[in-house]
């Protein structure tokens, strides 16, 4: 195959790991009812004047299956932390007892849990567009190597490969979103 063609694949894979990562930590995001360290992953915190991320200002554990508990590196972020969660709007209120910040993860109810599914479901579709896309551009990119002296042969042969790539990782995507539907439904 030619090297142009092999390189335009390595830049769809490498594209494509990246979409696949994204996806995974927007399912992250999405609670499943235990709790986890990374429902805080996009919480943010005014530190002396800079957003800084949550995890970096705080030791951030989990005792249990339904309690978080966040200790801030100093006393004086207690009040930043607890309206950082707040503004986040994750669903659940911090409770700061002038130590830590505990948050305490409700049951979900059967409503929510369907909710949550849609969610995921919303999340892997915009995974697979993503791919897609992808698909997309590097096959526009593979047509363009025509003016470069490269055969039809090789082109269909290298959109061939692309299309393959975007089917592995199609299914990466719904093997994520799988998981993480079973994880939600389950009580």
């Amino acid at each position: 195959m030619n090297d142009l063609i092999q390189l335009q694949l390595l830049d769809a894979e490498s594209a494509m790991d990246r979409a696949i990562d994204h996806c995974e930590s927007e399912l992250t995001k999405i609670r499943a009812g235990k709790a986890s360290a990374g429902m805080l992953d996009g919480i943010f915190v005014d530190y002396y004047g800079s957003s800084t991320a949550l995890a970096q200002v705080s030791s951030i554990n989990t005792p249990d299956a339904r309690t978080i508990v966040i200790q801030p590196w100093e006393k004086s972020l207690l009040v930043p932390i607890e309206k950082a969660i707040q503004v986040a709007n994750i669903g659940i209120n911090p409770q700061n007892d002038g130590i830590v910040i505990r948050l305490v993860v409700p049951p979900l109810t059967e409503e929510r849990r369907k909710d949550l599914v849609r969610k995921v479901k919303e999340e892997a579709e915009r995974g697979r567009i993503t791919v897609r896309n992808i698909r997309k551009d590097a096959n526009t990119k593979i047509q363009k190597l025509k003016g470069e002296g490269v055969s039809d042969d090789e082109i269909k042969t290298g959109e061939a490969e692309v299309q393959k790539l975007t089917d592995a990782y199609i299914i990466k995507v719904d093997k994520h979103a799988e998981a993480k539907e079973k994880d939600v439904m389950t009580v």
